[in-house]
Protein backbone atom coordinates (compact mmCIF):
# COMPACT_ATOMS: atom_id res chain seq x y z
CA UNK A 1 0.00 0.00 0.00
CA UNK A 2 1.46 3.63 -1.10
CA UNK A 3 2.21 5.65 2.36
CA UNK A 4 0.45 8.60 2.90
CA UNK A 5 0.28 11.62 4.56
CA UNK A 6 -2.34 13.84 6.19
CA UNK A 7 -3.02 17.42 5.39
CA UNK A 8 -1.35 18.37 9.03
CA UNK A 9 1.52 16.81 7.65
CA UNK A 10 2.00 18.33 4.03
CA UNK A 11 1.10 21.58 5.39
CA UNK A 12 4.10 21.05 8.34
CA UNK A 13 6.88 19.80 5.51
CA UNK A 14 5.76 22.15 2.56
CA UNK A 15 5.43 25.12 4.83
CA UNK A 16 2.28 25.77 2.95
CA UNK A 17 -0.69 26.01 4.95
CA UNK A 18 -3.35 23.82 5.52
CA UNK A 19 -5.49 26.29 4.25
CA UNK A 20 -3.90 26.90 1.37
CA UNK A 21 -3.84 23.13 0.48
CA UNK A 22 -7.72 22.96 0.97
CA UNK A 23 -8.05 26.05 -0.99
CA UNK A 24 -6.09 24.11 -4.44
CA UNK A 25 -8.28 21.24 -3.78
CA UNK A 26 -11.21 22.77 -4.06
CA UNK A 27 -10.02 24.31 -7.43
CA UNK A 28 -9.13 21.09 -9.15
CA UNK A 29 -5.24 22.34 -8.76
CA UNK A 30 -4.39 19.22 -6.39
CA UNK A 31 -6.69 16.90 -5.11
CA UNK A 32 -5.68 14.92 -2.17
CA UNK A 33 -5.44 11.11 -3.16
CA UNK A 34 -7.92 10.64 -1.13
CA UNK A 35 -10.07 11.31 2.16
CA UNK A 36 -10.50 9.62 5.07
CA UNK A 37 -13.46 8.54 6.49
CA UNK A 38 -12.66 11.67 9.27
CA UNK A 39 -13.24 13.86 6.26
CA UNK A 40 -9.33 14.71 5.98
CA UNK A 41 -7.82 14.99 3.58
CA UNK A 42 -4.28 12.55 2.83
CA UNK A 43 -1.57 12.70 -0.09
CA UNK A 44 0.72 10.19 -1.78
CA UNK A 45 4.12 10.85 -3.14
CA UNK A 46 2.10 11.93 -6.63
CA UNK A 47 0.60 15.02 -4.59
CA UNK A 48 3.68 15.86 -2.79
CA UNK A 49 5.39 15.98 -6.18
CA UNK A 50 2.92 18.42 -7.71
CA UNK A 51 3.11 20.20 -4.99
CA UNK A 52 6.61 21.20 -5.49
CA UNK A 53 6.05 22.13 -9.31
CA UNK A 54 2.82 24.50 -7.76
CA UNK A 55 5.62 26.07 -5.43
CA UNK A 56 8.24 25.69 -8.26
CA UNK A 57 5.77 27.63 -10.60
CA UNK A 58 4.68 30.17 -7.55
CA UNK A 59 7.94 31.44 -7.02
CA UNK A 60 8.85 31.99 -10.67
CA UNK A 61 5.43 34.33 -10.18
CA UNK A 62 2.78 32.50 -12.21
CA UNK A 63 -0.73 32.46 -11.46
CA UNK A 64 -2.58 30.01 -10.25
CA UNK A 65 -4.76 29.57 -13.41
CA UNK A 66 -1.87 29.24 -15.70
CA UNK A 67 -0.02 26.50 -13.03
CA UNK A 68 -3.45 24.80 -13.76
CA UNK A 69 -2.93 25.25 -17.39
CA UNK A 70 0.61 24.18 -17.31
CA UNK A 71 -0.07 20.51 -15.38
CA UNK A 72 -2.72 19.28 -17.18
CA UNK A 73 -0.43 19.72 -20.41
CA UNK A 74 1.86 17.61 -18.28
CA UNK A 75 2.27 13.81 -18.70
CA UNK A 76 5.77 12.88 -17.41
CA UNK A 77 7.03 14.25 -13.88
CA UNK A 78 10.59 13.77 -14.73
CA UNK A 79 10.01 15.56 -18.01
CA UNK A 80 7.83 18.53 -16.27
CA UNK A 81 10.88 18.84 -13.74
CA UNK A 82 13.67 19.18 -16.25
CA UNK A 83 11.21 22.11 -17.89
CA UNK A 84 11.18 24.04 -14.38
CA UNK A 85 14.42 23.35 -14.31
CA UNK A 86 15.31 25.20 -17.04
CA UNK A 87 12.93 28.16 -16.54
CA UNK A 88 14.45 28.53 -12.80
CA UNK A 89 18.19 28.37 -14.48
CA UNK A 90 16.63 31.22 -16.72
CA UNK A 91 15.45 32.97 -14.17
CA UNK A 92 18.43 32.73 -11.91
CA UNK A 93 20.48 33.79 -15.47
CA UNK A 94 18.41 36.81 -15.27
CA UNK A 95 18.52 38.07 -12.23
CA UNK A 96 22.40 37.61 -12.30
CA UNK A 97 22.49 39.80 -15.42
CA UNK A 98 20.11 41.85 -13.87
CA UNK A 99 22.35 42.43 -10.04
CA UNK A 100 25.23 42.94 -11.94
CA UNK A 101 23.98 45.77 -14.26
CA UNK A 102 22.90 47.15 -11.00
CA UNK A 103 25.43 46.77 -9.30
CA UNK A 104 27.90 47.98 -12.19
CA UNK A 105 25.77 51.41 -12.40
CA UNK A 106 26.00 52.10 -8.33
CA UNK A 107 30.18 52.05 -9.32
CA UNK A 108 29.93 54.07 -12.66
CA UNK A 109 27.22 56.86 -10.67
CA UNK A 110 29.88 56.61 -7.81
CA UNK A 111 33.01 57.17 -9.85
CA UNK A 112 31.14 59.89 -12.45
CA UNK A 113 30.04 61.96 -9.09
CA UNK A 114 33.62 61.43 -7.77
CA UNK A 115 35.20 63.15 -11.30
CA UNK A 116 32.33 64.95 -12.53
CA UNK A 117 32.14 62.90 -15.55
CA UNK A 118 29.28 61.04 -17.56
CA UNK A 119 28.51 57.84 -16.89
CA UNK A 120 31.08 56.17 -19.66
CA UNK A 121 28.73 53.59 -21.31
CA UNK A 122 25.07 54.04 -20.53
CA UNK A 123 23.69 51.51 -23.10
CA UNK A 124 25.20 49.27 -20.28
CA UNK A 125 22.39 50.75 -18.00
CA UNK A 126 19.72 48.81 -19.75
CA UNK A 127 21.35 44.91 -19.74
CA UNK A 128 19.17 42.54 -18.51
CA UNK A 129 16.00 44.87 -17.94
CA UNK A 130 14.75 45.77 -21.46
CA UNK A 131 11.18 44.76 -22.04
CA UNK A 132 9.99 41.99 -23.53
CA UNK A 133 8.13 42.43 -26.81
CA UNK A 134 4.33 43.23 -27.09
CA UNK A 135 3.33 40.32 -29.80
CA UNK A 136 5.35 37.74 -27.29
CA UNK A 137 2.99 38.50 -24.49
CA UNK A 138 -0.28 37.47 -26.86
CA UNK A 139 1.32 33.90 -26.99
CA UNK A 140 -1.99 32.59 -25.73
CA UNK A 141 -3.85 34.67 -28.25
CA UNK A 142 -2.88 32.52 -31.61
CA UNK A 143 -4.63 35.25 -33.75
CA UNK A 144 -3.31 38.55 -32.21
CA UNK A 145 -0.28 37.38 -31.75
CA UNK A 146 0.76 36.65 -35.14
CA UNK A 147 -0.94 39.67 -36.77
CA UNK A 148 1.23 41.69 -34.15
CA UNK A 149 3.99 39.56 -34.97
CA UNK A 150 3.32 40.16 -38.76
CA UNK A 151 2.95 44.13 -38.14
CA UNK A 152 6.46 44.17 -35.84
CA UNK A 153 8.26 43.24 -38.23
CA UNK A 154 7.82 45.72 -41.06
CA UNK A 155 7.36 48.76 -38.30
CA UNK A 156 10.63 50.85 -37.88
CA UNK A 157 12.46 51.42 -34.63
CA UNK A 158 10.30 54.55 -34.05
CA UNK A 159 7.11 53.12 -34.82
CA UNK A 160 7.75 50.82 -32.02
CA UNK A 161 8.97 53.11 -29.58
CA UNK A 162 5.60 55.10 -30.34
CA UNK A 163 3.79 51.80 -29.89
CA UNK A 164 4.97 50.85 -26.48
CA UNK A 165 4.90 55.12 -25.27
CA UNK A 166 0.80 55.15 -26.44
CA UNK A 167 0.41 51.18 -24.25
CA UNK A 168 2.68 53.53 -21.17
CA UNK A 169 0.18 56.17 -21.38
CA UNK A 170 -2.17 54.69 -21.14
CA UNK A 171 -1.76 52.38 -18.77
CA UNK A 172 -0.47 55.64 -17.17
CA UNK A 173 -4.36 57.29 -17.55
CA UNK A 174 -5.74 53.83 -16.32
CA UNK A 175 -3.66 54.49 -13.11
CA UNK A 176 -4.66 57.70 -12.80
CA UNK A 177 -8.59 56.92 -13.10
CA UNK A 178 -7.51 54.18 -10.25
CA UNK A 179 -5.95 56.81 -7.80
CA UNK A 180 -8.99 59.03 -8.11
CA UNK A 181 -11.45 56.30 -6.89
CA UNK A 182 -13.18 55.52 -9.91
CA UNK A 183 -14.90 52.52 -10.33
CA UNK A 184 -13.80 50.23 -12.88
CA UNK A 185 -16.62 50.04 -15.26
CA UNK A 186 -17.22 54.80 -15.06
CA UNK A 187 -17.15 56.25 -18.10
CA UNK A 188 -13.52 57.39 -18.34
CA UNK A 189 -12.64 54.44 -17.67
CA UNK A 190 -14.87 52.53 -20.17
CA UNK A 191 -13.54 55.00 -22.88
CA UNK A 192 -9.49 54.17 -22.49
CA UNK A 193 -10.74 50.04 -22.82
CA UNK A 194 -13.08 50.64 -26.08
CA UNK A 195 -9.40 52.54 -27.15
CA UNK A 196 -8.01 49.17 -26.28
CA UNK A 197 -10.79 47.26 -28.03
CA UNK A 198 -10.53 48.40 -30.91
CA UNK A 199 -7.70 48.66 -31.33
CA UNK A 200 -7.26 44.66 -31.01
CA UNK A 201 -9.86 44.23 -33.30
CA UNK A 202 -7.75 46.13 -35.86
CA UNK A 203 -5.65 43.26 -35.67
CA UNK A 204 -7.76 40.32 -35.15
CA UNK A 205 -11.47 39.51 -34.00
CA UNK A 206 -11.58 39.28 -30.50
CA UNK A 207 -14.71 37.97 -28.86
CA UNK A 208 -16.18 39.39 -25.59
CA UNK A 209 -14.89 35.86 -23.87
CA UNK A 210 -11.26 36.41 -25.63
CA UNK A 211 -11.01 40.39 -24.49
CA UNK A 212 -12.20 38.83 -20.66
CA UNK A 213 -9.03 36.19 -21.23
CA UNK A 214 -6.78 39.41 -21.88
CA UNK A 215 -7.91 40.78 -19.00
CA UNK A 216 -7.49 38.17 -16.93
CA UNK A 217 -3.84 37.81 -18.19
CA UNK A 218 -3.09 41.12 -17.00
CA UNK A 219 -2.82 39.25 -13.82
CA UNK A 220 -2.09 36.04 -14.69
CA UNK A 221 0.93 37.04 -16.85
CA UNK A 222 3.43 37.85 -15.14
CA UNK A 223 5.12 40.19 -17.51
CA UNK A 224 2.20 41.78 -17.93
CA UNK A 225 1.63 41.83 -14.33
CA UNK A 226 5.40 43.44 -13.52
CA UNK A 227 4.50 46.22 -16.58
CA UNK A 228 1.03 47.43 -14.79
CA UNK A 229 2.10 46.98 -11.23
CA UNK A 230 5.50 48.89 -11.87
CA UNK A 231 2.85 51.53 -12.62
CA UNK A 232 0.93 51.31 -10.16
CA UNK A 233 0.12 48.61 -7.69
CA UNK A 234 -3.08 47.14 -7.77
CA UNK A 235 -2.95 48.54 -11.55
CA UNK A 236 -3.19 44.86 -13.16
CA UNK A 237 -6.16 43.67 -11.35
CA UNK A 238 -8.07 47.35 -11.99
CA UNK A 239 -7.04 46.88 -15.45
CA UNK A 240 -9.01 43.00 -15.70
CA UNK A 241 -12.05 44.24 -13.49
CA UNK A 242 -12.37 47.40 -16.73
CA UNK A 243 -12.07 44.52 -19.07
CA UNK A 244 -14.81 42.83 -17.45
CA UNK A 245 -17.02 45.38 -16.61
CA UNK A 246 -16.89 46.59 -20.85
CA UNK A 247 -17.66 43.14 -22.01
CA UNK A 248 -20.15 43.21 -19.68
CA UNK A 249 -21.92 45.88 -20.60
CA UNK A 250 -20.72 46.73 -24.20
CA UNK A 251 -20.16 43.34 -25.84
CA UNK A 252 -22.93 41.03 -24.36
Amino acid sequence: MAMDWPISEVARMSGVTARALRHYDEIGLLPPARIGSNGHRYYEEHQLLLLQQILVLRALDVGLPEIGRVLADQVETVEALRGHHRRLLAERDRLDTLAATVSRTIAELEQSRKDGTAINRPENLFEGVQPSRYEENLRDFPGLAEEAGRRAATMTPDETEAGQRERTALMIRLAEHMAAGAPADAQPVRTEIEGQYRALTALHPVSADEFRAIGRSCVDNEQWRAAYEAIAPGLAAYQRAAIDAYAATVLA
